[in-house]
């Protein structure tokens, strides 16, 4: 993997110039857009039979999960 040759100085530093360009608030959304992209991506590669995972199902009534 690429990251090997990276040290923690080098991360804080890319860190830093995202903050700087993006803003603390910009970050959170391009990450959580980047997951689901991700998401998406593994999904349409394992094709359409294997469309449910667990991460896809939402229980129907969140009270009734919490009292299981």
């Amino acid at each position: 993997m690429f990251l090997k040759n990276v040290s923690p100085v080098e991360l804080v530093v890319l860190l830093l110039i995202l903050v700087v360009v993006f803003g603390v608030g910009r970050i959170g959304e391009l990450g959580g857009a980047l997951g689901r992209s991700i998401r998406d991506f593994r999904r349409e590669v394992r094709g359409p039979d294997d469309d449910t995972t667990k991460e896809d199902e939402e229980p129907e009534d969140k009270e009734e999960t919490a009292a299981k």
